[in-house]
């Protein structure tokens, strides 16, 4: 009969095993796929941080100047103070940009300008002296339609520089034009929400100047709110009156005090006087009575003596 093995526990064997712990530098393997799980979730949820702060303009974007359309909108701003475009430029100069400008994306690298014009033509400016100002700071915006994006720039311009009623006419019939809005009532009530009845009304009277004199005038942007009334309810009563302007304006004013003498001069009626012949049925034949501008009336005709005189005193008290 074969002898059995006797087996020996193996608790008494691990006693007499050389001890071999775990390497203190090796980190076991499920640590580091948890490590790199954490790092990978912190990743995407960083990223996706990042970009709802993006799409929700609350992200400063740098912009390359050349990615930036200024004629994205027609712009409201006519003209700018040469003064304070120098003081704009030597600001960024020396401080930089300190408020992003405002941008609707239009493709790959192409970016519309809604409001900031000033800001992005100084920095353009600089630029062509500096390479270091080749990019601008921008808030990424995403209008729904086109008519949020003018009322965006409006409303800056409001608040930052404030408009002439000719700049705020202006803008408005350039958005009926394009399309934006059905008709100057809608552009007006959407534009200049903010505004009182009476003073959408102005700005919808100017109107009438934008369409008639747009081009023609040199200085639309100082004719003050008295002139501009007075011009609009002329040009709406004389259809002859807007050609003759233009013809006049065609001259070139120096300045705006000059082309709003011409615009005055304009509406100023002529005084002349206007004759009237009474008919040779009338008891003094060839009487001419003329009616002045300033209301006096005279007798002229070569019978106007002064028995023709007491003649027609004698008539006018037997009418009477």
């Amino acid at each position: 009969m074969a002898k059995r093995k006797r087996l020996t526990p193996f608790g008494s064997m691990a006693e007499d095993l050389p001890e071999t712990p775990f390497p203190a530098t090796v980190r076991p393997p499920i640590a580091d796929m948890a490590g790199a799980a954490a790092a990978t979730a912190a990743m995407e949820e960083m990223a996706a941080t990042l970009h709802a702060a993006r799409e929700g303009g609350r992200l400063v974007l740098s912009l390359p100047l050349d990615q930036v359309e200024a004629g994205y909108l027609v712009r409201d701003r006519i003209a700018s103070d040469p003064e304070e475009m120098a003081a704009l430029v030597e600001s960024l100069r020396a401080r930089g940009q300190q408020t992003p400008i405002e941008v609707a994306p239009l493709g790959p690298d192409r970016y519309g300008l809604i409001s900031g014009w000033r800001r992005l033509s100084a920095l353009r400016q600089l630029a062509a002296e500096d390479p270091a100002f080749g990019s601008v700071l921008a808030l990424l915006r995403k209008p729904d339609q086109a008519s949020d994006a003018y009322v965006a720039m409006v409303e800056e311009n409001e608040i930052r520089v404030g408009l002439s009623f000719y700049e705020r006419a202006r803008i408005a019939e350039r958005a009926v034009a394009a399309g934006v809005y059905p008709d100057d009532r809608a552009a007006l009530r959407a534009l200049f929400a903010a505004a009182s009845r009476a003073k959408r009304s102005k700005i919808g009277s100017f109107l009438t100047i934008v369409r008639a004199l747009d081009g023609a005038l040199r200085f639309p942007e100082s004719i003050g709110e008295r002139l501009g009334l007075q011009l609009a309810q002329a040009l709406e009563g004389d259809a002859t009156l807007a050609p003759r302007l233009r013809t006049t304006l065609g001259r070139e004013p120096p300045d705006a005090a000059a082309e709003q003498r011409l615009i005055q001069k304009a509406l100023t009626p002529a005084k002349t006087a206007v004759t009237e012949t009474i008919p040779d049925e009338e008891p003094l034949p060839g009487l001419r009575l003329s009616t002045h501008a300033s209301g006096r009336i005279t007798l002229e005709g070569p019978r106007a003596t002064a028995d023709l005189r007491a003649r027609l005193l004698d008539w006018l008290r037997e009418q009477g």
